[in-house]
């Protein structure tokens, strides 16, 4: 039986992470990534209106460059970013429209549903608005994308059989996972008949370079293949995906990909016992489960470097090398101007926000203590 997007190649471009040089986004290598991804027959791109600079950046790259009908366009309304009113979340759609000069979105997300954040988009009925959208055809596909528990989705899928798909974190690391419920929730979208888009397919980055006994793992199956390549093809194999989105912010990293989804079909049996072995590797190793995007960020009233914090500490968890970690938390929080872990006043509103369920108030509290920082 087909599905909505079968027909779609299984990458997609995320433009969450696109290469940046002294801080803005590289419009020049942005380009040259996506002739290239055009060039080998992928064609779906996914941005936000709550990524800096990247809808901006894809009119550019993208639609001013390219026919319209040749690629398909997603983009995604945050209402739970500082909308005070529906007409601020109605806002949103109306300036990811001027910023993408796109004229219509191929696929429009309600953004980061889950625990409070999907009160709001009740509250503001923004599942009628996106439909009044639909039938004007300035949006050609309605979904949301999706960070909490299976039961959660359920409901919503439930209240909402009219949205047509979900954009799901689904990886390898975090398929059985009790917080992040990558199999859970696949599984209920399936039972409800939605296909999926797969976010975080490398866990933002993680995946690329996986801890030692995971990338010896890899190594022995492979010699030549990436870290990323297992993580992205596995995601690829499930039934029902639209489209793997990797957040790609190099040219490097999109000719690796491309190398090795252009003719993609399925997994072997063989490749599939490897990456069940590397599961069960990483499984053994503790990490705070961070993948970098940012929504604590938003709305820490201290402006603490949360993100940086937690990927010096996981560094020093993988490597064990204080003095590499020690400068990757000074680069990465006060570099960026950010406040350090120890600037905590332990309010809870990260929490609330976090896609990953992450105890951020006591992580942070370790981190003080371990960089000691004042």
């Amino acid at each position: 039986m087909s599905y909505l997007g079968e027909d779609i190649k299984k990458l997609g471009f995320g433009l969450m992470r696109l290469p940046q040089q002294n801080d803005v986004i590289d419009i020049e290598q942005t380009k040259q990534m996506v002739d290239l991804f055009i060039k080998a027959g992928f064609t779906y791109f996914d941005t936000a209106w709550a990524y800096a600079g990247s809808e901006d950046a894809i009119r550019q790259a993208l639609v001013e460059r390219y026919p319209r009908q040749s690629y398909q366009l997603a983009t995604q309304n945050a209402a739970w970013i500082n909308c005070k009113t529906k007409e601020d979340a109605i806002d949103q759609f109306e300036t990811s429209l001027k910023r993408t000069g796109a004229g219509y979105f191929d696929f429009y997300l309600l953004h980061n549903l889950g625990e409070s954040r999907t009160a709001v988009f009740d509250n503001f009925d923004m599942w009628s608005f996106v439909q009044e959208k639909k039938k004007e055809g300035v949006l050609k596909h309605v979904g949301f994308s999706f960070h909490s528990t299976a039961e959660e989705l359920d409901a919503i899928l439930t209240a909402h059989p009219e949205m047509e798909f979900v954009q799901l974190q689904i990886n390898y690391a975090d398929w059985d996972s009790s917080s992040i419920q990558s199999r859970a929730c696949y599984e209920t979208a399936r039972r409800h008949g939605k296909p999926v888009i797969i976010m975080e397919p490398v866990k933002g980055g993680m995946l690329a370079s996986p801890p030692q006994p995971v990338m010896d793992i890899f190594k022995k199956a492979d010699p030549n293949a990436s870290a990323a390549s297992w993580a992205i093809k596995y995601a690829a194999d499930l039934e029902g995906v639209i489209t793997v989105l990797s957040g790609m912010s190099n040219i490097e990293q999109m000719e690796d990909n491309i190398s090795f989804m252009k003719d993609f079909t399925s997994l072997t049996s063989e490749e599939r016992a490897v990456i069940k072995e590397a599961q069960e590797a990483m499984n053994r190793i503790p990490l705070i489960p961070c993948t970098t995007c940012n929504y604590c960020a938003k709305v820490c009233p201290k402006n603490i470097g949360i993100s940086g914090t937690f990927t010096a500490m996981n560094l020093l968890t993988l490597y064990d090398n204080m003095p590499s970690a020690r400068h990757q938390e000074e680069w990465l929080v006060g570099g960026h101007g950010k406040n350090n872990a120890a600037q905590c006043i332990k309010c809870g509103k990260c929490e609330q926000v976090c896609p990953q369920h992450i105890s951020i108030r006591s992580e942070l509290s370790k981190a003080a203590e371990t960089f000691n920082l004042k």
